[in-house]
């Protein structure tokens, strides 16, 4: 909006800082940052007198989790009114790309807002039925990706080989869904430890700020040989939001937490960064960065599958940061390895960028 604003304006002044994504995007962290420190301490004791007695803890799950009892979940609502009025604040009107990424995120917002809310009103952990919630994710990350192939195409670029592409046609819809969906929950599931979710999305959301910017420059693209995508450099603009946003909530989310993510911010940042990589032609990179959430997500999927064929877990629990708690490590061991695990996948997810 601002943007707009200093456009009309035709940037007299001041106002000639808002043609440059680096000062726009560094002000989207800061307003996102501090709009969630001002609303947090009030918005968590709303959700305190509403929820009653919190999140559903699993009986099943480890037993340092029951002192969390009575802990309020949804403060995904708290990072997402702090990322999207930063975004709001100081995007282009006219970027195709981050509507698209919006949409997402609000979409997937809603669908974990409803399925916290179906937990907290049934005081159970199970929430909406998978069905109808992929049914929904599919939808909106089917809209999303039509938005972006009729900007960029159906390429799949390669990492590793410069130039190297696959035109996946029409086949691109589908696959372009799959990795929004699939990326939204795979940090769904690794939200389960206090600070688990945040850094890593954090760090991912710095990533992916760099390499939008790259490919958003024909010069730096050609350079680097990655594919150039007009237009993409705006979403820098919304991964500072998220950077922002989440540093704000992991504030009130450092153990002891005072509020918990909940579906409807795990869901609806995970999905966003999914189009992100979507949109800037990089979703085989998304699974090197994000590796840490592709692991917890396999976790699942392994343990499911042993268990149904064999009756036998290969885990002592999913997903997996659970079963490092079960062999004994401190809940601040495991997030803090998760942590320094994250920041390395990054820079190797960087590196594809000159390996080509």
């Amino acid at each position: 909006m601002l943007y707009w604003l200093a456009e009309q304006l035709n940037f007299p002044g001041i106002f000639n800082l808002f043609r440059y994504l680096t000062f726009r995007a560094g002000a989207a962290i800061m307003t996102a940052l501090i709009i969630g420190l001002v609303i947090g301490p009030r918005f968590i004791g709303w959700l305190r007198v509403r929820q009653g007695k919190g999140q559903p803890i699993r009986e099943d799950g480890p037993q340092t989790h029951f002192v969390k009892r009575g802990t309020p979940t949804m403060g995904g609502l708290m990072i997402l009114t702090a990322m999207a009025s930063a975004v709001l604040l100081w995007m282009n009107v006219e970027s195709i790309y981050i509507w698209a990424c919006l949409i997402v995120t609000l979409g997937f917002g809603a669908i974990g807002f409803m399925d916290d809310y179906d937990k907290v009103t049934k005081a159970s952990h199970k929430g909406l039925s998978a069905r109808a919630r992929l049914l929904a994710e599919f939808a909106i990350a089917g809209f999303a990706t039509w938005l972006i192939v009729n900007e960029n195409g159906t390429l799949l670029y390669l990492p590793f080989w410069s130039g190297g592409a696959l035109d996946l046609g029409p086949f691109y819809y589908v696959f372009g869904a799959f990795v929004i969906v699939a990326f939204g929950n795979a940090v769904n599931l690794t939200d389960g430890l206090d600070g688990l979710a945040s850094m890593p999305v954090i760090v991912a959301s710095m990533a992916f700020m760099l390499i939008v910017y790259l490919v958003g420059r024909a010069d730096y693209a050609a350079y680097l040989g990655i594919p150039h995508v007009p237009g993409a450099g705006d979403l820098v603009i919304l991964g500072g939001a998220i950077v922002g946003a989440c540093l704000a909530f992991l504030w009130f989310n450092a153990p002891p937490a005072a509020v918990f993510m909940g579906d409807t911010g795990s869901l609806a940042l995970g999905g966003t960064i999914g189009v992100i990589a979507v949109a800037a032609h990089h979703e085989i990179v998304l699974a090197v960065i994000g590796g840490i959430f592709v692991v917890e997500a396999m976790s699942v999927v392994i343990q499911v599958f042993f268990y149904k064929r064999t009756g036998k877990r290969v885990f002592k629990m999913a997903p997996i940061h659970h079963h490092f708690e079960q062999l004994g490590w401190p809940e601040s061991t495991v997030v803090i390895r998760f942590w320094i695990v994250s920041f390395v996948l990054a820079l190797a997810g960087l590196a594809t960028l000159k390996l080509r």
